[in-house]
This record gives C-alpha cells, structure tokens and sequence, in this order.
C-alpha cells in the first residue's frame, strides 16, 4: 500500500490539472438530426412517452417522433435531414446538455416547419437568454426552413431548450424540428480600411453543406446577440437570409445576405462617428442566381442622407455597386439597409435583393473638399 502511494499521487495530480472536457465542436449536435430513435417500448404510436427516450434529448409534454411517410391528414410530411423529425404540441419542449466554453459566442441552426397551426413561433433559450423566434412566414416550396439563434455562454455547460408556446385545440398541431447544429462565433475585428464590422458577412450561423438553401436570421431585440453580430434584423415578423456561395452567388467572399419582405425587414448596425465629418458607404447588391427575377431595389440610409440601387433581375446572379455620401449629426450613426420591393418567386416563395462587402470610411483632404464642395 505505501509503495503505491506515489503512484496514487500522482493520479491525483493529473486528475487536478487535466483541462475540462472539451467544447462541443461545429457541427451537428449529439443526435441532432434525431436518427438514433427511441426504443419502440417508449413510443405510443407517433408519441414519445419516456422523457429520456430520445437519445441525447430530455423532452417534456406531447412530444411526437416522426418517421418516414408519416401523414397528416392526407399530407405526408416531410423531413429535412435524414429519415427521422420530432413535433412539439402544446407546451411541450425539447432540450440538450451542451459542454461549451464560458464567454464564448456561439450560434445553433435547426430546421423548423409549421403543420396545421398559422402563426407559430417558438421559444429558444440558453439561460439566461431567451428569445421568441416567429415561423409562421415560410420561405421554401417544401414548407422547411433553417433558423439562427445566438447566446453567449455564461458557464461551461449549458441547456439548450427549444419550446412551443402555442395553444391550440389539436395538441399535434405543433412545428415540426430537425437537424439541430452549433457554431462558435468569433466577433470580427475592425480593420483599418473599413469602421463597420463585419462587413462582408462571413462570421454567421452554420450553414449545413449538404442542405440546398440558406439560414434565416431571425428579428431580436437591439439588446441581444445576433448571428450575424454585430449587424442587427430589426423586423415584427420576417427574417433575413445568410446564404453561403457553396449554393448561391454572392458578389465577394463565401457569404452574404438576402433582404427580404421589403420594409418590413431592415439590417442595421451602429458606428461611432465624428459630428460634421463626411463618410464613405459603400456596398454590393443584386440577386443570388436563385431564379429571384423582377425589380429588385435595395435603401441605404445614414445620418440624413439615403440612396436607392436598382436592379433589374434575371435570377442569374449579377450584382452592382452603391455608393452613399454622407455627414455624421451625431457620435453614433446607425446604418440601415432595406429591400423596396416585395419580390416573389415563381413557386411563390420571397425572395428580394442581396447586400454584400459592405464598408464604410471617412473622407479625408482632397476627398473631403470635393465632397463638400
């Protein structure tokens, strides 16, 4: 026994150093596309009776498994990722363990379909924040679409909970969820060449490869953390667009954003400016190549001043460049960009403009007096 003593020691040494488990890597999480199913003595037809039977997920309320060629009525529904969905009724929630980094930013994709209810929305939560994301406007032709949602982690484990606040008088007529994923987001960084961050778009939600169509980026209050940080959606209702140039064409870079529902839906960010110095913005617009064909308008509006791009689209991808001169009135100026149009595509799904490299800087010598002049 004493001879193994510093043996035992030891042990206990590297027990006490050794870093704390991992965080949770990009990409889908444990069971997150729910293809490891619940033993079929926890199901009551579609219903999941146990609260641990989903493997990876606590559930609790009417929680039903959908599987491949499940009805609704005469409608089959759908599903997303692989062969396997979960359906929310009413008050009934899901959720899931996460080993994160305290401090960190991430974001969580899931897909998200509405049934027999109209104006559905959910509940996400990460303590302590909260968000009530609406899904009731639905941007694909198969009734499917991908959200974002943002947190930061205030501990080394947290609990995702996604919830279904809805009453209705069919407790099945719940949103249909899948293929849930993370992404830790690194805030960008200010470059010398341009005072907005984040400019171009390329930190944002998760984009799953194998999935043909983009992340919506919800409406939240100014106060919360965006996806697309620190750009803001600032809508009652509607969403933008993160699309990925792995299946859209975006005018610089490997992403951009898609406006969509005209003036209902506005992108925004805040930047110190110096009160009577003259600025620079200047952005990309046109259409993804995804069929979006029509008049496509896109607003830029800073301090006093605004400009409005046209853009007659063919749905084939071409794109211009805006430009909006302006003086700051004030030591922050908030940058706005909106669609003028409400645009759909032939299978009646919005669409609208996309914005991309978007910068702004400030006019100095002999560019400031021809500007002023």
């Amino acid at each position: 026994m004493v001879q193994n003593a510093p043996h035992a020691a030891l042990f206990l040494l590297v027990a006490l150093v050794a870093p704390a488990a991992s965080a949770i890597p990009d990409g889908l999480l444990p069971n997150g596309n729910f293809e490891e199913t619940p033993a079929k003595s926890q199901l009551n037809g579609t219903r999941v009776m146990g609260r641990y039977a989903i493997p990876h997920w606590e559930i609790s309320g009417f929680v039903e498994y959908i599987g491949p060629g499940q009805k609704q009525g005469d409608m089959i529904l759908p599903v997303p990722e692989g062969a396997y969905a979960v359906r929310l009724g009413n008050e009934a929630s899901i959720r899931q363990r996460l080993a994160v980094t305290r401090g960190a930013r991430y974001s969580v994709t899931f897909s998200a379909a509405r049934t027999c209810a109209q104006a559905e929305e959910l509940n996400v939560t990460v303590a302590p924040e909260s968000d009530i994301l609406p899904i009731q406007t639905v941007y694909t032709s198969s009734g499917w679409d991908s959200y974002s949602w943002a947190f930061k982690a205030r501990h080394s484990a947290v609990t995702l909970i996604v919830h279904n606040p809805g009453v209705t008088e069919d407790p099945a007529c719940g949103p249909l969820l899948d293929a849930f994923a993370i992404k830790t987001l690194h805030p960008p960084a200010l470059t010398k060449d341009n005072m907005l961050r984040n400019g171009d778009f390329e930190e944002g939600p998760y984009i799953f490869p194998d999935v043909p169509w983009w992340v919506l980026v919800p409406p939240l209050d100014e106060d919360d953390y965006s996806p697309l940080s620190p750009w803001m959606v600032l809508s009652t209702t509607k969403s933008v667009k993160y699309l990925d140039a792995a299946h859209y064409t975006v005018p610089h870079g490997a992403h951009a954003v898609e406006l969509l529902s005209g003036v209902e839906t506005a992108l925004v960010q805040d930047v110190a400016t110096v009160v009577g110095r003259p600025y620079r913005l200047e952005f990309s617009t046109g259409d993804a190549g995804d069929g979006c064909a029509g008049s496509l308008f896109v607003r830029a509006y800073a301090a006093r001043g605004s400009v409005t791009v046209p853009h007659e689209s063919q749905g084939k991808g071409a794109h211009k460049r805006g430009v909006l001169d302006f003086t700051a009135i004030a030591n922050r100026t908030r940058v706005v960009f909106v669609s003028m149009a409400y645009t759909m595509k032939n299978d009646g799904t919005l669409c609208g403009p996309v914005l991309d490299d978007v910068s702004l800087v400030g006019l100095h010598s002999h560019a400031a007096r021809r500007f002023l002049l």
